[in-house]
């Protein structure tokens, strides 16, 4: 193990070209999370044919690096223009978007990149000291678990929602309806398509999240091109990143709770980083002494969400590793580039791979301490957007946003339905429907169906099989739980 780890510290630390590449990919992770519409998922896609000609450990080096820069520089776009960069990025993009409307840019941007790094070293210190352990807890979830998983994930934006209860429930069931277009998993028969093949595999939520945060609010401001956005004083890294270790001081104990919530949610195939932003933002406006800024510009909200979606990044290849079972997208794509070098996950990976494994330990640490410079020059070159008079803004939001759309799958379609979806936005908004419920409804609703009806299935049509299993039982009663808090909650706004 000594000796494992020994040489493993040598490729990582002290090899010169691993050190580049790790920079060039923090740049490039940067400029794919700062791009509304370019996901991380698609630049490790794009860079899959490099690794061909790269060693094991910088090919993994480059992936792990780019996708955590990704994951921070999707806040950039959310706080300056309210444009998700990253779906994780919609679960607290109106109170980041409210701190840079109130001249608070810097600020909200310095507490997202700390608490990122910070989130991310906790959750590879837990990939490193009980990865093995954790994955199976992966290997105890059939889909009755993961079914009370996606619905506890959408009952988070409810409890979550500004909007109070009947209107966040109002935007996600428009969300879960939107959900149900096209072919799914577990049906046969297109729905709701109207002979348009464009809406077979159902609607892209890349192109609707833009539409529903940057359209509607070009459309929102359109009537106000006069006046001036809001100024930010952008100052020296200490006095950007001082707010955020002052919060990091007075909340250590919500950051390690977010940070370990996220590194668990990681873990569980197909959850990912934007079900651990929900859970996180849910779980802290829930012991919050505060709940009523989240929604309003809360730095607690971006902070256990940025520190929980980091930390999931690590939790996300611990079923991977050792059951080459992918816990997201990336995932999916890093299982393919290990069988190109000869690399077979599974449990003895941690036995005749161990440079190899300890090196993605390493790495990890790596690209988070790698994030804090160049997240920091990143910040700073966000202050230019908050300079450019709206006239010349808009257009350029605009621009992004047909850009952004158009980039996904190359199709005029989804810029059509961008914009249908602004107006959607802009008329959600204007009856204060909670747009953050309705895109979690859209991403969430997909998988929410195909596990009811697996479940359904394997319980030859009775109800019972949902809880059959003691697990299950107890995530049944943890959401049984979480609405009746809901619902007493929104009787005693009434009475």
């Amino acid at each position: 193990m000594f000796e494992a780890l020994q040489d493993a510290f040598q490729q990582v630390f002290l090899d010169p070209k691993v050190w580049l590449i790790v920079v060039l990919s923090a740049c490039y992770g940067v400029f794919l999370g700062a791009m509304p519409g370019l996901t991380a998922t698609m630049g490790v896609a794009l860079f899959v044919p490099i690794t061909y000609w790269l060693d094991p450990i910088p090919a993994l080096a480059a992936i792990v690096t780019m996708v955590a820069c990704a994951i921070f520089a999707g806040d950039i776009p959310t706080t300056l223009v309210r444009i998700p960069g990253t779906p994780a990025s919609a679960a607290y993009a109106e109170d980041a978007f409210a701190l840079a409307q109130s001249g608070k840019a810097e600020r909200a941007l310095g507490i997202s990149l700390w608490f990122s790094v910070a989130g991310g070293l906790l959750g590879a210190v837990v990939l490193m000291l009980v990865g093995h352990q954790l994955a199976k807890m992966a290997s105890w979830f059939s889909v009755a678990e993961y079914f009370w998983l996606y619905l506890m994930g959408l009952s988070c934006a409810v409890v979550v929602g500004k909007s109070g209860v009947v209107r966040s429930l109002t935007g996600l069931s428009i969300g879960l309806l939107l959900s149900t277009v096209g072919l799914s998993a577990v049906h046969g028969q297109a729905r709701f398509t109207f002979g348009n093949p464009e809406l077979f595999q159902g609607i892209n939520f890349i192109p609707a999240m833009i539409g529903l945060f940057g359209m509607s609010e070009i459309l929102r401001n359109v009537a106000n091109l006069n006046a001036q956005p809001a100024q930010s004083n952008f100052h020296a890294a200490s006095r950007i990143l001082l707010p955020a270790w002052q919060l990091f001081g007075q909340r250590l104990w919500p950051w390690l709770r977010s940070s370990s919530i996220g590194s668990l949610i990681g873990i569980l195939p197909g959850a990912g980083a934007d079900m651990a932003a929900w859970v996180c933002v849910a779980v802290s406006k829930r012991f919050s002494k505060s709940p009523a800024e989240y929604g309003n510009g809360s730095t607690e909200c971006i902070a256990d969400a940025c520190a929980g979606n980091s930390a999931s990044l690590a939790g996300a290849w611990i079923p991977a590793l050792v059951f080459g079972i992918p816990g997201d997208s990336v995932t999916a794509i890093v299982i393919g580039v290990l069988y190109m070098k000869n690399l077979k996950p599974g449990p003895e990976i941690f036995e005749q791979q161990g440079t190899l494994v300890y090196s993605i330990y390493l790495i990890f640490i790596l690209a988070n301490l790698i994030l804090l410079p160049i997240g920091w020059c990143a910040i700073h070159a966000g202050r230019h957007v908050l300079r450019i008079p709206r006239p010349v803004l808009l257009p350029a939001i605009l621009l992004f946003c047909i850009v952004g759309s158009f980039a996904v799958s190359g199709s005029t379609f989804d810029v059509v339905l961008m914009l249908a979806f602004g107006l959607l936005g802009l008329v959600c908004e204007r009856w204060n429907i909670s747009i953050g419920a309705l895109v979690l409804g859209l991403i969430l609703g997909g998988p929410l169906e195909e596990r009811f009806v697996q479940t359904l299935s394997g319980g030859q049509g009775s109800l019972a099989a949902f809880i059959e299993r003691p697990l299950a039982a107890v995530m049944a009663l943890a959401c049984l739980g979480l609405w009746a808090t809901v619902a007493t909650n929104a009787l005693r706004r009434t009475s």
